[in-house]
């Protein structure tokens, strides 16, 4: 496995193992003691994944502390442009977003750190996105900032994404005011 560090600290992109031959390919997308090589305590607590038509937009999406987490997040089928945004005060990136696409053929994963705001647009129909968290989801604490509120240039024209009711709902990057 290779791990990049990407312009936000401790944001990482990821390439698995692969394996290919003629019955197919075998990809690893997690090994415990290459992340723990790098500094990333990591242990998965709960695993989901979301299936979104073409210009569907999920986010900006964190849990609150003491229930934030760690995410590490790979497209299996379709592509997506995943975004991270810094919410860490003391950060000098605080502010700051990356953008990587992630999609089933590149087999890359995304590993965002506690204290970033992530979500991703669907670029292809039934794009099929899986993340690894190292907390159990918790309601109470979901949180999010409007995704069109830090300057991410999203790649499509604004009345042709899909949100969901709570999306549109979240605050400003400007009106939220960070606990990380």
């Amino acid at each position: 496995m290779e791990f990049t560090e990407l312009s936000l600290p401790g944001v990482y992109l990821i390439d698995g193992f692969q394996h290919m031959d003629q019955r197919g390919e075998f990809v690893k997308t997690f090994h415990h003691p290459l992340f723990e090589q790098r500094g990333l305590s990591f242990k998965v607590r709960e695993e989901f994944f979301s299936i979104s038509g073409k210009h569907v937009l999920r986010g900006m999406h964190f849990q609150l502390p003491p229930h934030d987490h760690h995410k590490l997040v790979y497209c299996i089928a379709g592509r997506v442009l995943d975004v991270v945004l810094d919410l860490r005060m003391g950060s000098e990136h605080y502010g700051k977003h990356l953008s990587v696409e992630l999609s089933g053929k590149r087999r890359q994963m995304l590993w965002i750190p506690k204290g970033l705001a992530h979500g991703f647009l669907s670029l292809a129909d039934d794009s099929c996105l899986i993340y690894k968290t190292d907390r159990e989801h918790h309601p109470e604490s979901d949180a999010g900032i409007r995704w069109d509120s830090f300057g991410m240039s999203w790649p499509c024209d604004e009345s042709s994404v899909s949100l969901s009711p709570r999306d549109q709902m979240h605050p400003t990057l400007h009106e939220f005011s960070s606990p990380f």
